[in-house]
């Protein structure tokens, strides 16, 4: 059988980091058996689509590197499908439902609806839809139906669930079954004329030719209801699978209350995708016990829904920043390089080449939790400090330290090698021959070059920023602060 599977948000908000564990499981589903990946935007709720949803969705699967296989757009440029494009596919198929009787026209009004609803939940019954005591096709017959389409009446068409279990198998939870009792009729046609999720889901995955809907568990409760529509055209099912819910560490459902849900949030706060795709694809589901950093290759090659979990997995974000620091290590600084730069050319510093910047990755990359920190933590490497940690100064500043200084710089300036073990050497040459340590000099060495405290190790910083610079500001810091 040939693969087939597609990523189906709705475009209510932006990206949540579980649609993105859906779209990349399908994704890699779909890679790891030769198969197809399709993007289907389902916009038929139309009360509760958010502008410019569809376009950010889109954008956020691009940023992880989820790629689609075909597309609907005139001359082969990207764009999903749109469930809004297809109104007449729905309404013509609706037909064969209510020709055949597993669906039927109901001509309830909101206010008759609440009414049953709330008579039924008085009465301790489940209030879902009370087809023998409402106004539908089925209670007032055929003719009656006629009389009240040809008043142009409005109406909706509802699915007409048979009182038999319905069973289907998921390939993470096994045999599942619910009786028809415990279905509600559910609407497949609004009054509108847009189809509901039900109906249009059903129609284009079978359309679509999807072979396995893979999706999150909150579907779950759905499936029966797409199992009868399927059995009601005599269609062949696909295979479903039903993702974990992701949870918060308090295993409650993974919520904006604590903390960052949405993949647009994940990229503003600095986030690697090769981190963030790689830390979500471990949420419910792990190819070997002995790591836990894959590419997105090595996830292809080994991607199994056998092999998720039946439980909730717990988003740890602790862990996420872990990942995400592995991959600063990792990433080749030439690369991070290019990713930065727009960071900096924002504050100002665009007159680097990637070279430099490529050093000070090196040398403070694993001082920081994301890249774009470096500009602030490091401001240092990119302009030279004009104000200076007073605490820090008079910690280490003694009577004698401007003169030792006027000697150091004496020393460096006289260096034709510049490298860390030089200065290093020349700086420790130094002070021995004047009887001190070296952290009599080091800090307020420190305090010159970077005006700060902390920072990296500061022979290597000097190395980085160079003879010239370094010198310069020696002899602003003692010209204008010693």
């Amino acid at each position: 059988m040939s693969v087939r599977v597609r990523f189906a948000p709705s475009p209510t908000g932006s990206l949540h980091i579980g649609g993105l564990r859906t779209a990349l499981y399908n994704y890699l589903f779909a890679k790891h058996n030769n198969g197809a990946c399709i993007l289907r935007i389902e916009d038929t709720d139309r009360t509760r689509l958010v502008a410019d949803a569809a376009e950010n969705l889109i954008s956020s699967l691009k940023w992880a590197g989820i790629e689609f296989d075909e597309s609907p757009v005139a001359g082969g440029e990207f764009g999903p499908y749109v469930q809004s494009e297809r109104l007449d596919i729905y309404k013509k198929y609706v037909q064969i439902l209510l020709e055949n009787r597993t669906a039927y026209y109901a001509f309830d009004t909101s206010e008759e609806i609440e009414a049953m609803r709330a008579r039924l939940k008085e009465a301790g019954a489940d209030p879902k839809y009370d087809r023998n005591s409402m106004r539908n096709q089925l209670t007032i017959g055929d003719e009656e139906t006629n009389k009240l389409l040809a008043l142009n009446t409005p109406y909706v068409i509802r699915l007409a669930v048979p009182d038999k279990e319905v069973k289907f198998t998921d390939i993470i939870r096994g045999e599942v079954i619910i009786h028809g009792r415990d279905i509600d009729d559910q609407v497949l046609l609004k009054s509108d004329g847009f189809p509901t999720y039900h109906l249009a889901n059903v129609l284009d995955d079978y359309l679509m030719k999807i072979s396995h809907v893979i999706r999150g568990e909150e579907w779950l409760p759905s499936t029966p209801k797409h199992v009868l529509l399927y059995e009601a055209f005599g269609w062949e099912m696909p295979q479903f699978a039903h993702l974990p819910l992701l949870l918060n560490p308090d295993k409650s459902k993974l919520s904006k209350r604590q903390g960052s849900v949405s993949v647009e949030e994940f990229i503003f706060e600095g986030y690697f995708r090769e981190a963030l795709v790689n830390f979500v694809a471990l949420l419910g589901w792990n190819p070997t016990a002995d790591r836990e950093i894959f590419s997105m290759q090595e996830l292809i090659d080994s991607f199994n829904l056998e092999k998720v979990n039946k439980g909730g997995a717990v988003f740890d974000k602790t862990k996420l920043e872990w990942m995400n620091f592995q991959y600063m290590k990792s990433i080749d600084e030439n690369e991070l390089a290019v990713r930065l730069m727009p960071t900096l050319e924002q504050k100002g510093y665009n007159y680097f080449d990637i070279t430099y910047i490529s050093k000070v990755i090196v040398l403070l990359r694993e001082r920081v939790k994301f890249l774009h920190e470096i500009p602030d933590f490091g401001s240092y490497m990119f302009s030279a400090p004009k104000e200076f940690d007073s605490d820090y100064k008079n910690k280490y500043w003694t009577d004698d330290t401007q003169v030792l200084l006027q000697g150091l710089l004496a020393e460096y300036k006289s260096m034709n090698e510049f490298s860390h073990d030089s200065i290093n050497e020349v700086t420790k040459k130094y002070v021995e021959d004047k009887g001190l340590k070296l952290k009599q000099i080091i800090h307020p060495v420190r305090l010159i070059i970077t005006g700060v405290s902390a920072g990296a190790g500061m022979f290597e910083t000097m190395e980085v920023l160079g003879k010239d610079e370094c010198i310069k500001r020696f002899e602003y810091f003692l010209e204008h602060h010693s």
